[in-house]
């Protein structure tokens, strides 16, 4: 059975496994093995991590199966002052991907972002990554184009893809 627990900074390592072992092969079309590399250090540094869960407040899930780290994902409520969930990273482990558990984790964030009066679920995706469909399938749209430079001359290209979870009164 799989269950999704909250990560603290314990959790830390666990998360940048399946970072390490999941970007090279969600991104090995996408991204130069460089780029791959400088953005595998900028988000997922102990630093970068340690930063995201205090002083942003991101929320990190973990998928776990027994003692097995599964996948994760992170989360920001209220992002920009608005109604609006930020969902920041969501990862499977390449063998566990296809059963299930990244619907389990949108599930969860998607129920705390209801109550916690949420309205809009955003998160942001490269426009040649797979996981659109599985997004598209979960309800979400995209809404724009976003092109963000995240230094040494790289650039993440982005769809912003959103899904309405609030009330419309």
């Amino acid at each position: 059975m799989v269950n999704i627990v909250k990560a603290d900074l314990h959790d830390i390592e666990k998360i940048q496994t399946i970072a390490r072992i999941t970007w090279p092969v969600t991104f090995k079309q996408i991204l130069s093995q460089e780029q791959l590399e400088y953005m595998l250090q900028m988000m997922y540094s102990t630093e970068s991590l340690r930063e995201q869960m205090e002083a942003k407040t991101h929320q990190f899930l973990i998928a776990k199966q027994d003692e097995n780290a599964l996948g994760f994902a992170s989360y920001e409520l209220n992002y920009l002052n608005e109604p609006k969930t930020k969902i920041h990273k969501i990862y499977i482990l390449p063998a566990q991907q296809g059963k299930g558990l990244g619907k389990l984790l949108f599930d969860e964030i998607e129920k705390t972002a209801i109550e916690n009066k949420q309205l809009i679920l955003s998160l942001n995706v490269n426009r040649e990554n797979k996981a659109i469909e599985f997004y598209q399938h979960r309800g979400y749209k995209v809404i724009r184009q976003e092109d963000i430079s995240i230094g040494n001359g790289y650039w993440m290209e982005d769809y912003v893809m959103e899904k309405t979870i609030g009330l419309n009164l």
